[in-house]
């Protein structure tokens, strides 16, 4: 077990309808740290008849929580965020052991994750409707705006905090209740989130948590249920594409962040510093497992060896090892498979002329662990270029002109983030404008806050995630024609 300073944290079973219950089948799912290849507890492994009781206690205290008033609702989430905080540490720890990330870094998810509670605790109070000028004087025409429903909410490893709260905090602020599903290589994090809601007040079958090994099966009834109404999923974009076409039939409302390939381009009037530490943050936070993560390196010819000069010591720097110890800044990814992954996609690139900067090969701390990685001569055939790279694995190509660099930058299906390091405020706004994608950082590495949008275009999803625009996928626009006045 866990150390932790409240070990009520550290759930062993689902949560519906307001109670903590084995699955009906009583089957469970071992947890393991991956850092050190250990169980951390087994915990019940839901089922389909888990997943309907879900839906149904959904359902039952939609009515109810949709007619409390924006304020009650802004209450419990501002209890929530707060309880979030006092207990950051045992947090932290659970998120750590379960996912990998070091303690630091984990700290900083459990912020994030819970500023948004925050402000969606604020946003729920300005759901505001219209009031729209009518052609005839006897008749007023406005806009409500109204929860959509019950929602379902499939949810990553990566960030098994951030990921929850990002998408729970405006569901519940909109007025609707919810069904999260966490992945179930890293599910603590959910049960632990959901025993402070509890704690926090807020009523039963309003957030249900289920985990499962057999997440296909728990999915499919999530979107072939009419009840819900909604479903958000943050993962890959072939599980995406598939969980679109299962919420046809039921002509679900859907939001989709799914995978990307972001570049990240410095030009040659760049401070190559600033893009160099912006670098490191972008590509090497979480071990390179971030959908927004610099996977490839755009780097104009005229700066791109001192970039890669000093990039390449910057990353000399990182420790690699488990997140848990004293001065790890870089844990290990999220099982061995991820490992065997991502060195086949260095493989393939050496193999094709690539040549290996620093590390490429996996470590000896584990079969889960593998070390920054920084690759040159790279060439638009080969997988880091094409493919999205879930490691720390950088590759890096020269480009010549500014047409070139767009062109390098929106080759692919993927259009989530891209990073943009120069001096010049008219490419600044030219190039920007042209990158085929949702968000764009420019000379920062780190974009992701509370307050701004986040999603992408293309094949990365739609829908937008926090900021004042994250309570519409979570609404319906009702319009009231009034006449005879």
């Amino acid at each position: 077990m866990l150390p932790l300073n409240d070990p009520q944290l550290l759930k062993q079973q689902i949560f519906v309808n307001g109670q903590w219950r084995d699955a009906d089948s009583k089957d469970t799912l071992a947890i393991d740290n991956p850092a050190t290849a250990s169980k951390i507890c087994d915990i019940a492994s839901a089922g389909l008849s888990d997943t309907q009781l879900a839906i149904t206690s959904a359902h039952q205290a939609l009515q109810s929580w949709r007619n409390t008033t924006a304020s009650y609702r802004a209450e419990i989430l501002k209890r929530w965020h707060d309880l979030i905080l006092e207990n950051i540490n045992d947090l932290a720890a659970i998120l750590s052991a379960e996912q990998g990330k070091p303690l630091a870094e984990a700290k900083g998810e459990i912020r994030y994750g819970a500023s948004y509670l925050e402000w969606f605790a604020e946003e729920a109070k300005r759901l505001y409707g219209d009031v729209i000028p009518s052609k005839q004087g006897s008749q007023r025409l406005l806009t409500i705006k109204q929860p959509i429903g019950v929602v379902a909410a499939i949810t990553p490893w990566n960030f098994p905090n951030a990921m929850i709260t990002r998408k729970v905090a405006p569901a519940l602020a909109a007025g609707c209740t919810m069904i999260v599903k966490p992945a179930e290589a890293t599910p603590l994090s959910a049960l632990a989130l959901a025993e402070l809601a509890q704690r926090a007040g807020l009523p039963n079958g309003v957030l249900s948590v289920i985990v499962g090994s057999d997440a296909i099966a728990i999915g499919k009834a999530l979107t072939d249920s009419p009840t819900v109404t909604k479903l958000s999923f943050t993962g890959s974009t072939k599980v995406g594409k598939l969980l679109i076409k299962q919420c046809a039939d039921t002509v679900k409302k859907v939001s989709m962040e799914l995978g990307g390939n972001a570049p990240f381009i410095v030009f040659d009037d760049a401070d190559i510093d600033q893009a160099v530490q912006g670098a490191i943050a972008s590509k090497f936070r979480n071990a390179g497992q971030t959908c927004v993560c610099a996977n490839r390196f755009l780097i104009h010819q005229d700066v791109y060896q001192e970039f890669t000069d000093k990039f390449v010591a910057a990353a000399q720097k990182l420790i690699l090892g488990n997140g848990a110890d004293t001065g790890v800044t870089l844990g290990p990814l999220i099982n061995a498979d991820a490992v065997k992954d991502v060195h086949t996609m260095v493989c393939d690139a050496a193999k094709k002329g690539a040549s290996r900067r620093l590390g490429g090969q996996p470590s000896s701390l584990g079969t889960n662990f593998y070390p920054p990685t920084i690759l040159t001569n790279i060439s638009a055939n080969m997988r880091v270029f094409n493919e999205e790279i879930f490691g720390p694995v950088a590759p890096i190509i020269a480009f010549e002109t500014e047409q070139q660099a767009l062109q390098l930058a929106n080759a692919t299906q993927a259009g989530l983030a891209a990073y943009l390091y120069t001096q010049n405020y008219a490419r600044i706004w030219r190039f920007s404008e042209d990158l085929e994608c949702g968000m764009v950082g420019i000379n920062e590495g780190i974009i992701s806050s509370e307050v701004a949008p986040f999603g992408g275009v293309k094949q990365s999803g739609n829908g937008r995630e926090g900021s004042k625009y994250g309570l519409d996928d979570y609404t319906e626009i009702k319009y009231l024609c009034m006449g005879g006045i």
